[in-house]
C-alpha cells in the first residue's frame, strides 16, 4: 500500500514540477515517451507520460514504455524509493537482481536526475545563495 501510494504522489509531485520548475521543465524537452514502475509480480504498477514539457501519470502499465522499473516487491520498491542513499539501494537492487531495468537504461538515470527537483528547498538554503 505504502509503495502504491508513493508511485501516486510521485506522479503529483512530478505533475505539479512539470507546470511550475523551469528547471525541471528544461529536462523534458524533446522528451516525449512513457515509463512506467512496477512491481515483478505485476500487483502494483504506475505509468508516467511525458509530453510536451508535461508530466502525468495514470495506474497501471504503460503500453509501450519507453524503460520500466521493476522492484521485487512492493515494499521492496518503498524501502528503496525512500532510502537516503537512493543512488546506493538502486545500485545495490539491480546487482542483487531486485530491481530489473527493462528499455533503455540511460532513460533511467534521465528519470533519477529528475527526482532531485522534486524535494523540498531546505530552509536557509535560499539564503545561503544570495549571500
Amino acid at each position: 500500500m505504502k509503495f502504491r501510494f508513493l508511485l501516486w504522489m510521485l506522479g503529483r509531485l512530478m505533475a505539479k514540477a512539470s507546470r511550475d520548475n523551469p528547471a525541471f521543465q528544461q529536462q523534458l524537452v524533446d522528451r516525449d515517451m512513457q515509463f512506467q514502475l512496477h512491481t515483478l509480480d505485476g500487483k502494483i504498477a504506475r505509468h508516467f507520460i511525458v509530453k510536451n514539457q508535461r508530466i502525468s501519470s495514470k495506474r497501471g502499465p504503460a503500453p509501450e514504455p519507453a524503460f520500466a522499473l521493476g522492484f521485487k516487491d512492493g515494499a521492496y520498491g518503498f524501502a528503496t524509493m525512500s532510502a537516503k542513499n537512493k543512488q546506493l539501494a538502486f545500485m545495490q537492487g539491480i546487482q542483487n537482481k531486485d530491481i530489473q531495468i527493462q528499455g533503455n537504461p540511460a532513460l533511467v538515470l534521465w528519470f533519477q536526475g529528475l527526482t532531485k527537483y522534486l524535494m523540498p528547498k531546505k530552509p536557509g538554503s535560499a539564503e545561503k545563495k544570495a549571500a
